[in-house]
């Protein structure tokens, strides 16, 4: 009934939870291997496979041990909470990596003799030669959270910001991945390729092949914590439920029919918790009843939501059964708020919308996202300057974000938003260029602000006042009266500004 797997040992030696494991390879002196353990109390434990003791204990970590990674000649390294890594040889510190500025939460020896990789919740990674820091990496926006080997050159990691990266071991990040919803805990690579796993918050476990998510494997609990790649291409997840479980492409290693449809029952009777955002924004009274499930998927591990009985469920498609499996009950799903609603994940941050641009025919798409709160022209320049792009297109690309955006606002301009250089309501894209109905004051002349189409001597709004002088607007009958802030003789810097539209005019 389990395939092969059947438990040899209960070990123990840690005095608190064990939060790593880590194979060492076989040696003259242990022609077996060894196991390495990483606890909460601080210890690494060694033991041989066949007792249950350990045969010695690695002391010298300040807080938990939470990766290891074994490499040529019976080397070891550990990660630590304590912000330190160690390379230990045998029963012996050989020397303690200190660098980084918060847990270290993945480590990976690489196969070049004497490089080493540490991945930490500073958001960074940082390669060692020789217990020295020959480069850090920078790239992803929250804590590092796995590390995989591809070749001499190249690796993977994978963090909180829901994204995968290749990296070169020259610094170069080479290609970013998206596809996770949530925290990605762990990362492995299929054996002689490029092709890995991932698992993470999401509840689900994802396999990539040719820099795309092939399949998307959902599992019974939130939180997928570990994953592994055997010899034979078999993926084993380790889950929050307190389960393994083994996946397969082979048949001969396939589970029975009774297991199987145990792991599905199991499926769909798991509540998924909509605030977690795993299948996007749901509104119950806007989901399709039992009959859409008629429709076959497009591709696998695609999921649809249905109402049945005023009751919200999951399903996935299988391309391989060309079935729709049900993965769960959405529980609480009425209540969508506006931060959650309709947003659409790009690069791990959720927005109101992403579009595709194409510059021209012959040349590659590009991904502009756009929260409806943001300035159009911004996000036009910052769109052309991030790919590289020619300046001249930004009116051209302002213009699409606004004609597709039309009438999607969050706020109506009111006199409470003021722009405090012009003391008109803030641009709202797609409405009326001369909206504003308050005389507004400028801020720094005290005068109304100009207005297309009224007449250039029309009075200043009564009781403006200049808020710098506590003056009235300046009048020619009052010339004499110094102006201490202009002509303004000095620079001035702005925090933010349009070069190609200042340049412009």
């Amino acid at each position: 009934l389990n395939r092969g797997f059947t438990e040899m040992h209960c070990m123990s030696g840690h005095s608190n939870f064990v939060s790593c494991v880590c194979i060492i390879p076989p040696s003259d002196l242990y022609p077996r291997g060894l196991i390495a353990t990483g606890g909460n109390d601080h210890n690494i434990c060694i033991f041989t496979v066949d007792n249950t003791a350990p045969l010695y204990v690695l002391k010298g970590h300040k807080n938990t041990v939470c990766s290891l990674s074994s490499g040529k000649f019976g080397t070891l390294l550990s990660g630590s909470w304590d912000t330190t890594a160690k390379v230990w040889l045998n029963d012996r510190c050989m020397m303690t990596l200190q660098g980084h500025t918060a847990a270290i939460w993945a480590v990976k020896i690489l196969p070049e003799q004497g490089l080493m990789l540490t991945g930490s919740a500073d958001k960074t990674i940082k390669l060692w030669k020789a217990g020295r820091c020959e480069r850090t990496f920078t790239g992803h926006e929250d804590c590092v959270r796995g590390l995989a080997i591809l070749s001499e050159i190249e690796f993977l990691s994978c963090a909180n910001d829901a994204s995968v990266r290749r990296w070169q071991i020259s610094g170069e990040c080479l290609q970013v991945y998206y596809g996770h919803t949530n925290y990605i805990y762990s990362i492995s690579v299929f054996p002689q390729c490029k092709d890995f796993v991932t698992t993470g918050e999401d509840r689900t476990l994802r396999i990539w092949k040719q820099g795309e998510c092939a399949q998307t494997i959902r599992l019974p609990a939130q939180s997928v914590w570990c994953c592994c790649v055997l010899d034979n291409g078999d993926i084993v997840v380790g889950a929050s439920d307190g389960i393994i479980r083994v996946f397969t492409e082979s048949l001969e290693r396939t589970a029975s029919a009774e297991e199987i449809q145990a792991f599905e029952n199991e499926l769909s009777q798991a509540c998924i918790d909509p605030k977690t955002g795993d299948l996007g924004d749901i509104n119950a009274d806007d989901l399709p009843g039992r009959e859409h499930l008629n429709d076959p998927g497009t591709r696998d591990g695609q999921t649809r939501l249905i109402k049945d009985n005023g009751k919200v469920e999951a399903y996935q498609w299988s391309v391989s059964e060309g079935r729709w499996i049900k993965i769960g009950d959405v529980v609480g799903s009425s209540g969508a708020t506006q931060q959650t609603s309709g947003k659409v994940l790009y690069e791990g941050k959720e927005y109101d919308y992403v579009f595709t641009i194409d510059v021209n025919e012959n040349g590659p798409s590009y991904k502009l996202p756009y929260n409806i709160t943001d300035d159009p022209w911004l996000t036009a320049y910052n769109f052309l300057q991030k790919n590289d792009l020619n300046p001249m297109f930004l009116d051209q690309v302002a213009m699409f974000i606004m004609d597709n955006t039309k009438g999607q606002t969050l706020l109506s301009t009111s006199a409470q938003f003021s722009d405090p250089f012009t003391g008109a309501g803030r641009y709202v894209p797609g409405s009326s260029s001369g909206s504003s109905t308050i005389p507004a004051a400028d801020p720094f002349t005290g005068a109304g602000r100009y207005v297309p189409g009224s007449a250039s001597n029309a009075a200043a709004p009564v009781g403006a006042v200049d808020p710098y002088t506590g003056m009235g607007a300046y009048q020619s009958a009052a010339a004499k009266d110094e102006n201490i802030y202009f002509p303004k003789k000095d620079a001035v810097t702005f925090d933010q500004a349009n070069p190609t539209q200042i340049l412009g005019q």
